[in-house]
């Protein structure tokens, strides 16, 4: 396969009347060696089955295809949707006559057609519930503005999903990955943390990019270990994560009085899972989390059974 270099990026980009916007969150990589970099970082296993949303201009789509994996790409925008298979296409023969070149010359077998391994979907990433095959891991140069909201709608949806790297906003690959304690800890970070392992992968300069943002990129990898993801356990813990830090300041206590339905009863709650009510969203781990959860859950049986009894 052969990849995209910043002059072939400008051209297409040309081509199809193409004027990046930083609403769109518009930044193509234009560096080779960055895109075989991230794909490197995927640690993916041979042949994975990748899902890989905002794929612009197709960099990371060919750099997937090159490293043997099946792309299934999400893009929202018709005019970059409709221009990617026609990359993928040229690129792909360009490296296939290249090996058959060198396969004539002794120097190794003709590659494949890589458009065998490619599939499109023109569609907003937000409302994707389905996708012509399953995916098992998401790699993906994401929106800045759309980069979180994107991230834990696949992870609900689609339970396929073993592993995720994703290009993001330095600021929040750093928010994401944050332990508790941490300033930065906060709703991204449980949310995350609940489906698996978050760790920072690496650190993107802005050089890379064309047209150059503003601040640095960060990859983010999730080794996904939360096999068993029960709706309404999610409905509950994230809910009880959005109550603690809508109020980052107050303590438990007083986060919770709303969710719980009193000041007094968030306290019994807080108690029950053995958590300090003076203490704040910031200091307790996903475990804390589901602990209060499932306090909240197990009282709000108890309360429907002696209602219905009496």
């Amino acid at each position: 396969m052969t990849l995209l270099t910043a002059r072939d990026i400008r051209e297409i980009a040309a081509d199809i009347g193409l004027r990046p916007t930083k609403q769109k969150g518009q930044n193509f990589v234009i560096d080779p060696n960055t895109v075989r970099s991230i794909v490197t970082s995927a640690k993916l296993q041979d042949h994975s089955s990748v899902v890989e949303i905002g794929p612009g201009l197709g960099s990371l789509t060919l750099g997937l295809l090159e490293a043997g994996h099946h792309v299934t790409a999400v893009e929202i925008d018709e005019v970059l949707a409709a221009r990617l298979p026609a990359t993928v296409e040229k690129y792909g023969k360009s490296a296939e006559k290249h090996g058959q070149r060198a396969a004539e010359h002794g120097q190794g077998a003709a590659a494949a057609d890589e458009t065998a391994n490619f599939e499109l979907v023109n569609a907003d990433a937000l409302r994707v519930t389905d996708l012509p095959t399953d995916p098992d891991a998401l790699v993906a140069n994401l929106p800045y503005n759309v980069a979180v909201p994107v991230l834990l709608h696949f992870l609900e949806i689609f339970p396929s999903l073993e592993s995720v790297l994703v290009m993001v906003q330095l600021e929040v690959a750093e928010r994401l990955a944050a332990g508790p304690g941490s300033r930065t800890y906060g709703v991204p970070s449980v949310k995350a943390q609940w489906y698996g392992d978050v760790t920072l992968a690496g650190r993107i300069g802005k050089n890379v990019f064309w047209p150059s943002p503003n601040i640095d990129s960060g990859l983010v990898h999730i080794d996904v270990t939360r096999t068993h993801r029960d709706p309404e356990q999610r409905r509950r813990l994230f809910g009880v994560v959005d109550a603690a830090f809508a109020q980052r300041r107050k303590t438990l206590r007083a986060a919770l009085a709303t969710w719980a339905g009193s000041a007094q009863r968030a306290e019994e709650l807080l108690r029950a899972a053995d958590i300090d009510p003076k203490t704040r969203g910031e200091a307790l781990s996903v475990a804390d989390f589901e602990r209060l959860a499932a306090a909240g859950a197990a009282q709000g049986e108890a309360s429907t059974t002696g209602s219905a009894q009496s």
